[in-house]
């Protein structure tokens, strides 16, 4: 299923008809899924316009596969998706970190677990060492900002 979808781009933000495109749902699903999906909270900003994070992609990816690729009705998938959030509490944690570089998970968590989707991010090693490398630089920046002058 994940390998017929579009790869996800390092954005922080995307719309919902970006989502609907690199999920392969229409926009109108998707706001039925929030009502149906507690945990798909997507920020709404003027005029109730819905702004999606990585990790609730990655989430949409992951019900659209229970519902359209497994067979789970709406009320399976939904306590699916608690099942897999109660068992792999960290999970949305690890995927956006790719996005968040400031994250306090330490590095060596990152790189024996970089990201459970770090094949749909094309996250290889070099990569991920460059991404590490600027997490440090903005973690040493933010230590600087934070001295007293």
């Amino acid at each position: 299923m994940e390998n017929s979808l579009p790869q996800i781009p390092a954005k922080r933000y995307f719309t919902i008809g970006e989502v609907g495109e690199l999920c392969g749902v229409k926009p109108h699903v998707l706001r039925y899924w929030e009502q149906e999906f507690t945990q798909l909270k997507p920020m709404k900003r003027r005029g109730n316009r819905r702004y999606y994070q990585h990790h609730e992609v990655l989430m949409i990816r992951r019900i659209r596969d229970l519902l359209y690729d497994q067979g789970f009705t709406i009320s399976g998938a939904r306590n699916k998706m608690h099942e897999l959030l109660q068992a792999e509490p960290n999970t949305l944690h690890h995927d956006a970190v790719l996005l968040d570089p400031l994250a306090d998970i330490p590095e060596s968590d990152v790189l024996q677990n970089p990201c459970h989707d770090a094949v749909s991010l094309g996250a290889d090693p070099a990569v991920l060492d460059s991404w590490l490398q600027v997490r440090q630089e903005l973690r040493e920046i933010r230590g600087l900002l934070a001295q007293d002058f």
